[in-house]
């Protein structure tokens, strides 16, 4: 019937990740461990690629696929430019999962001044995911204060590191 079908369909918000992987199989597998994904849907291409898989992780989608035609994994390409945020309920049981599944720490969770519990990780795949536990609403202000303290101290973190 005309007009009932939804603009964004059931189980999606508005804006959905969708990464190209060089093994989706194994990029689905690892998601599974490391994050409590669930396959939604796999579409099976020519020689036995993946062309179209959707997984569940918290009350989100991700898309994915294996590289066909012009698109590239971070790991043809060298690095990637983007990367997952994905905020969940205990950034640090969800970080050292995804290490003990096979992911990269990059940067372990620490508290942050915008009010997150935060951390960085690289999937097997290449890409980069960050992860946090919302702790603290922050007023602008607070956060304007706390960003320049941080900046300030990196900065003379960088000159001690420099300087030793």
């Amino acid at each position: 019937m005309p007009g009932t079908v939804k603009p964004i369909p059931e189980g999606f918000h508005a804006l959905t990740p969708y990464l190209v992987v060089h093994d989706a199989a194994q990029a689905i597998e690892f998601y599974k461990r490391a994050f409590d994904a669930t396959e939604k849907v796999r579409m099976d291409g020519p020689q036995g690629k993946i062309v179209h898989a959707e997984l569940q992780i918290g009350d989100s989608r991700l898309m994915l696929s294996d590289e066909v035609q012009q698109n590239k994994s971070p790991q043809s390409m060298g690095g990637t430019t983007s990367g997952v945020f994905l905020y969940v309920k205990d950034v640090d049981a969800t970080f050292q999962k995804a290490v003990g599944a096979g992911a990269k720490a990059t940067m372990p969770p620490s508290d942050m001044f915008w009010g997150d519990r935060f951390g960085q990780l690289t999937d097997p795949f290449g890409h980069s995911w960050s992860i946090a536990t919302h702790k603290e609403d922050v007023a602008p202000e607070e956060m304007k204060k706390r960003m320049h303290a941080e900046m300030e101290r990196r900065q003379q973190e960088h000159k001690t590191r420099a300087a030793g």
